[in-house]
C-alpha cells in the first residue's frame, strides 16, 4: 500500500498566502474606519482648546484699561509656539504638554477718526496652522 497524496487532507503554501492576503484586507477595511476617527477626535480636542486659548486673550484685552490696548502701537506681541501664557504669566505648556504646539496673538485695527473704538481680532494657531479666530469690537 503506497501513500496517496490526492487522499491528504490540508492546504498548499500558495492557497494559505492567499487566505492571509484577504484575511489582511478585511482586517484593513475594518480598521480604518477607527484610525480616521482617533485623527478626528484629535482635531477637535485641539480646536477645542484653541477656541478657549483664543477666548482667554479675548477676556484679557476686555478687561485690560482701553488706553493702554491703544498705546500699545497697533497690535499684540505674538506668543510664539509652546510660549503661551496663562494670566499669572506661567508656560501653559510647563503644566500641560497639549499646549505645546499652540501659539497665538492679536491685532487691532484702530483708527485715529473714531478713537473710542478698535476692531480686535485674536488667532489661534496649531503647528503654524491657524484654527480659531475672533474678532471684537471694544469700545472706550
Amino acid at each position: 500500500m503506497g501513500s496517496n497524496r490526492k487522499n491528504q487532507g490540508g492546504f498548499s503554501l500558495a492557497e494559505a498566502m492567499m487566505a492571509t492576503v484577504v484575511l489582511g484586507i478585511a482586517a484593513a477595511g475594518v480598521l480604518l474606519p477607527f484610525t480616521s476617527g482617533a485623527q478626528m477626535r484629535a482635531e477637535g480636542a485641539h480646536r477645542t482648546l484653541a477656541a478657549k486659548l483664543a477666548g482667554d486673550l479675548m477676556e484679557w484685552f476686555i478687561n485690560t484699561p482701553f488706553e493702554d490696548i491703544v498705546a500699545g502701537g497697533g497690535g499684540y506681541v505674538d506668543e510664539p509656539q509652546g510660549q503661551i501664557r496663562d494670566v499669572s504669566g506661567a508656560l501653559f505648556s510647563d503644566s500641560d504638554p497639549a499646549y505645546a504646539n499652540f501659539s497665538r496673538g492679536a491685532n487691532y485695527a484702530y483708527d485715529a477718526s473714531q478713537p473710542f473704538f478698535i476692531i480686535l481680532t485674536v488667532w489661534v494657531k496649531y503647528n503654524g496652522n491657524e484654527i480659531a479666530s475672533l474678532s471684537r469690537l471694544i469700545s472706550k
